[in-house]
């Protein structure tokens, strides 16, 4: 019978370091969060006091109250929302299928394809030129300009093409043998065994659409239908960060506008943002760790 090693005190004293230091490292990366809900849920006139940190000191809901009473916000949800799941799911499958299509060696434009997208991440025509050109295709105050351009990144192309590359060509050679075209190849086997890469680029994107606001300013801020959720952020940020003190002054002076102040609106404004990135996140993560090949073929 063999017997287990007794542990020895620099055992435990390394796995007491080790957790202690874990404990630490969470609480570091989760304070910021924790503490911009905490601003969220107290009372604005108190915020102001300072000394808030995990746990609102006066508890409200009225900062949530004065902002989702706004109409223009939840529109502006709704084209986030929409912009997100539109260029996350047809990006993810066009980057899919395009890295598939440079990844077989018998296609003879791969490697010029391959050098053009590579090109495109060192080379840009600039910011005029570029608006300019989507002013040319109709693509200004409107929304397919969250869309169309960026449906296939270079960089997630070639994380796709490597991760294909690396798949077992036995698969292929065996499904093409029993008479499979190439795109019943592509989605009968290489999406299934792309699962954990294809996830990766999609939290990649979503997480980049939904926060993006930029693109928003400079070819739709005259429409205030297309605004989205990040720009109402952005504009929220702006005007809290040039308000004066006299502002300030006035707003306490209402009874109705005295929980309102910058700093709660920010707090208020990052967490409704952040919550829905944060809520799909955990659904893909598993992906990451899981290789979906292993197992699949025995040579």
């Amino acid at each position: 019978m063999i017997r287990a090693k007794k542990r020895g005190w620099d055992d435990i004293l390394l796995d007491l370091f080790i957790y202690t230091f874990l404990i630490a490292l969470i609480i570091v990366t989760l304070y910021p969060f924790l503490n911009t809900l905490a601003i969220s849920f107290n009372e604005g006139r108190d915020s102001i006091k300072g000394g808030i940190y995990l746990w609102p000191r006066e508890f409200t809901t009225f900062n949530y109250e004065s902002l989702l009473t706004d109409q223009q916000i939840f529109h502006a949800a709704g084209v986030s929302i929409a912009r997100t799941v539109l260029t996350t799911v047809f990006g993810t499958f066009l980057t899919a299928m395009l890295a598939y299509v440079i990844s077989r060696k018998d296609f003879v434009l791969r490697k010029f394809i391959t050098f053009i997208y590579v090109l495109t991440m060192y080379v840009q025509g600039g910011l005029i030129p570029t608006y300019f050109l989507y002013q040319r295709l109709g693509l200004t105050n409107n929304f397919w300009v969250y869309v169309l351009p960026g449906l296939v990144a270079a960089f997630n192309l070639i994380i796709v093409r490597t991760y294909i590359n690396g798949l077992p060509e036995s698969l292929i050679e065996s499904a093409k043998i029993d008479g499979a075209s190439e795109f019943t190849i592509f989605l009968k086997i290489i999406l299934p065994l792309s699962k954990p890469v294809l996830a990766t680029i999609a939290i990649f994107t979503a997480v980049y659409h939904w926060s993006a606001w930029w693109d928003v300013f400079l070819y739709n801020s005259s429409n205030p239908a297309l605004s989205t959720l990040q720009y109402e952020l952005m504009k929220v940020l702006a005007t809290a960060n040039s308000m004066s003190g006299s502002m300030q002054q006035a707003l306490s002076n209402s009874a109705q506008s005295a929980q309102i102040t910058p700093r709660a609106i920010r707090a208020t404004m990052t967490i409704i943002v952040t919550v829905p990135i944060a809520v799909v996140y955990p659904f893909l993560q598993r992906y990451f760790v899981h290789g979906l090949t292993l197992g699949g073929v025995k040579e």
